[in-house]
């Protein structure tokens, strides 16, 4: 699924008669390979040697995955000795960034699209069997009926998706920590370590919600009753899916079970801040504290 010229990964369209093409498509495929991803601490490679054996003999039975995927083992160790077991190596995950991070592609203002922009004027098309087959950027609702009419993946920002990719990035910054930074957004000459990133993003998606400096909500749209009745603007709706341009909800308007997840992020990211992520790592900084008297 990689393609090393473009720096992503790419569905695999495999025909009745074996040959094999890739579907030049950049959609979340291509991300989602980052969330393949864990910090190992020293205390748990202490508890469970045995595991990090098992994953030392694979690789020697299988060096050809070592090519591809994050190094691993005792002389790869990252910040204060944490080890990371990764499908995507550095030099990968800075290229699928550099996409992910391009406000052409995938960042919109409100969060990361399902799928690039640069389909909007550049349309992927496939023939088969003298069938026109075309992938468009939709920012909103899709413009066929397959799969219900869903456009999940079509171009909006869809919250448990960016879920997947903020917490990927915590992953990697504490294993990496400020060694790895990234423009971001792509272009601005601005760098940020992973952290930074992940905050970047969460704070986008928190966009949706907010007011902006007009008062009005992008989560409503042009909705007016829900953007300027008393009674009803400041009640919150958790849609499925946001356009991926200017942030309206879309889809069903009782996504709670997805979309409240805003609100973890926003609650992380008020209680932990870059140093005290990397210097207590994802299980101390997020403990629960015990109340005291």
């Amino acid at each position: 699924m990689w393609d090393e010229e473009d720096g992503f990964y790419y569905d695999v369209l495999r025909l009745p008669d074996g040959t094999a093409s890739r579907l030049k498509v950049r959609s979340m495929v291509g991300l989602l390979p980052l969330c393949a991803t864990t910090v190992i601490a020293p205390s748990q490679r202490q508890r469970v040697p045995r595991a990090v054996e098992i994953l030392a003999e694979r690789m020697k039975r299988m060096p050809e995955l070592g090519a591809s995927i994050h190094p691993t083992g005792p002389g790869h160790l990252g910040y204060a000795e944490r080890g990371i077991a990764a499908l995507v190596n550095p030099d990968r995950l800075r290229r699928i960034l550099t996409r992910m991070l391009d406000e052409n592609e995938f960042l919109s203002p409100y969060g990361i699209r399902a799928l690039s922009r640069f389909h909007a004027e550049h349309p992927y098309v496939l023939n088969v069997d003298g069938r026109e087959y075309r992938v468009n950027y939709l920012p909103s609702e899709s413009d066929t009926g397959m799969f219900g009419g869903n456009s999940n993946w079509r171009g909006p920002v869809w919250m448990p998706v960016n879920a997947l990719l903020i917490r990927a990035l915590l992953q990697f910054y504490e294993y990496h920590g400020d060694n790895f930074k990234i423009e971001c957004p792509t272009g601005s000459g601005k760098l940020m370590n992973l952290f930074e990133v992940a905050h970047e993003i969460a704070n986008r998606l928190t966009r949706i919600f907010l007011q902006d400096k007009s008062g009005r909500r992008p989560v409503y749209g042009g909705t007016e009753k829900f953007q300027t009745d008393p009674q009803w603007k400041d009640y919150i709706l958790f849609y499925e899916y946001f356009h991926g341009d200017n942030g309206a909800g879309l889809g069903a308007s009782h996504q709670t079970g997805w979309t409240g997840v805003i609100a973890k992020l926003i609650e992380l990211f008020g209680r932990v801040d870059a140093d005290k992520y990397l210097q207590l790592g994802k299980s101390e900084a997020f403990a629960k504290k015990a109340a005291t008297a």
